[in-house]
């Protein structure tokens, strides 16, 4: 158990400070594009007439990704948030293992592949096939074929989830024509079986989370496992054939597709096969990852179970240990913002809709599954449609505030932590008329919210997470919109790296606290020593700094 936090001898607000996460909504350039600037947004506007604001990181170096030239995402977003600190992420971590080939030399990757050689097995990999570098890269992938090659697979199979989402939303063909290649440079030798064997869509197919939709995983396991589906020649056709059924279909929205030779599916996972999930972030991982791993799983009927070496590329799950094989540790995330409020004894509550509930608790607790201590923290979460997100945009944020308000009116809390996922979720559709509708159904939640703040006598710092809306048409290297060939701009569906506003709201004004000046780096890592400073107590030392600092000294 953490030591509890020192108290200072300033004023705290007489009721909760909340951190409220407008997911996906960064500071973008304010034209055609920006849904955040397009929507009409009286809250916002009121904050930053009486709020103090700043700007914050939230992608690159400063949520611990490799580069700067990488997009911050919700899962390291939220990490930053509970964790007062960076903590080298799951690309980071990854990219290292494998540019140094520790990955290789690791008992995991022998665990897989020894077998597979020595019985002429199958080795199987599943994962999104992109280089968005949120979820997977499309060279880790590469580089563990080349491997497997070299160590004397000769059998290997490889089940692609198509991404639309956090890369161009038609880019696929980029992604399986270069796998392909490699593929076909393999099989060139003698004694070689490389190819593509199923895949789909990532918001259709395996790719669910948090549970909101177990059908995703069953079409996933019947291609992937069992073979069943629609059959194609090959990856490339299966594309096609899709986007001219249904024009202008994303990516991420395709049908599952099986590829197979004279009617007989090219790649089933069967007994004695080894099988990695290799995306990095566990979210979306978990759940096929329990499909393959669990020895109770009621969740679907799985027909046939094949006795497999399974592992993904990083344990998803650290307390429930999913899966139970990986091939990179994960970030080891200690003391934690929401363990010190429970050491000292504070009251918190965090509420989110299903498609973020997860980084209200999980991520925010360091990748830690469940309570701190129950008697201390209530958790709610409440179930997100299961629809496109672009036809309800509004989604949940009317019924998480309905839920947050009823439960402050029954019982009081000292922190309370909420995210709003419209921004970010119907942001991904490309959609911009629909963000611009989400981004008004969030300004609409959060003005009820803080009228709530007012009433309580709370404080609130409102922020994001990493950037989405505010920027949903492609640029060329020259700033300029991006157009298709009958001149209609070209949507984007990923995150992006613009900076994040972050108000401080106090409405009494009376608060001894004001934004720190001297702060070179303002990140969403500074986040949680400004909720503690603004409890009245003092952040741990490492902690990274507050954002502000105090009027009344």
């Amino acid at each position: 158990m953490l030591e509890a936090l020192k108290k200072s001898d300033v004023v705290r607000p007489q009721g909760p400070v909340f951190i409220i996460v407008l997911d996906g909504v960064g500071e973008g350039r304010k034209d055609a594009g920006d849904a955040v600037y397009l929507a009409r947004t009286p809250v916002f506007d009121m904050l930053d007439k009486v709020a103090q604001k700043t700007f914050l990181f939230a992608h690159g170096t400063h949520v611990g990704m490799p580069t700067d030239a990488d997009m911050g995402n919700s899962e390291v977003g939220h990490n930053a948030l509970g964790a007062g600190r960076v903590f080298a992420q799951g690309a980071r971590l990854v990219e290292e293992a494998v540019q140094s080939e520790r990955i290789y030399a690791g008992e995991t990757w022998k665990w897989l592949v020894n077998p597979v050689v020595a019985n002429k097995r199958t080795l199987h990999f599943i994962g999104l096939l992109s280089d968005g570098n949120v979820h997977s890269h499309i060279d880790h992938l590469i580089s563990m074929i080349r491997h497997a090659d070299a160590a004397g697979v000769s059998s290997l199979c490889v089940h692609a989830l198509l991404d639309g989402r956090d890369v161009g939303a038609t880019t696929s063909l980029i992604y399986v024509d270069k796998l392909e290649g490699v593929l076909s440079e393999i099989n060139a030798k003698a004694d070689r079986n490389y190819r593509i064997a199923s895949g789909g869509g990532r918001m259709i197919t395996t790719m669910d989370r948090y549970e909101a939709d177990w059908r995703i995983v069953e079409r996933g396991w019947k291609a992937h496992v069992l073979g069943e589906g629609r059959q194609f020649a090959s990856a490339r056709q299966a594309i096609e054939t899709y986007r001219a059924e249904e024009e202008g279909i994303s990516d991420q929205n395709l049908p599952p597709f099986v590829v197979a030779k004279d009617g007989k599916p090219v790649g089933t996972i069967e007994d004695g096969d080894s099988v990695i999930m290799y995306n990095f972030r566990g979210d979306r991982a978990i759940e096929i990852s329990r499909a393959f791993d669990s020895k109770c799983f009621d969740k679907f009927d799985r027909v046939h179970v094949p006795l497999v070496r399974y592992a993904g590329m990083m344990e998803y799950d650290g307390d429930a240990h999913i899966p139970s094989h990986f091939l990179v540790a994960p970030p080891a995330i200690d003391r934690t913002s929401g363990e010190y409020l429970v050491a000292t004894g504070l009251r918190t509550l965090a509420a989110a809709e299903t498609q973020k509930f997860g980084h209200v608790t999980y991520f925010w607790n360091g990748n830690r599954s469940g309570y701190f201590d129950e008697k201390l923290e209530k958790y709610i979460e409440v179930e997100s449609d299961r629809v496109e997100f672009s036809e309800r945009p509004w989604m949940k944020c009317a019924e998480v505030t309905d839920a947050v308000i009823a439960e402050l009116d029954k019982n009081h809390y000292d922190l309370v932590r909420i995210n709003y996922a419209n921004g970010d979720m119907v942001g991904h559709t490309g959609n911009l008329e629909a963000t611009i509708i989400a981004i008004e159904a969030v300004n609409l939640a959060l003005g009820r919210l803080l009228d709530k703040v007012k009433a309580i006598g709370g404080v609130a710092i409102v922020t994001a997470d990493h950037g989405n809306s505010d920027q949903m048409i492609q640029l060329n290297k020259k700033g300029e919109f991006v157009k298709d060939a009958d001149g209609n701009p070209v949507p984007l569906t990923s995150h992006t790296l613009n900076r994040v506003p972050c108000w401080l709201y106090d409405p009494t004004g009376k608060l001894p606290w004001k934004l720190d000046d001297s702060l070179e780096v303002r990140r969403l890592s500074n986040i949680a020593a400004t909720a503690i400073s603004l409890l009245g107590y003092e952040p741990p030392a490492d902690y990274d700094k507050s954002l502000i600092v105090r009027t009344d000294k």
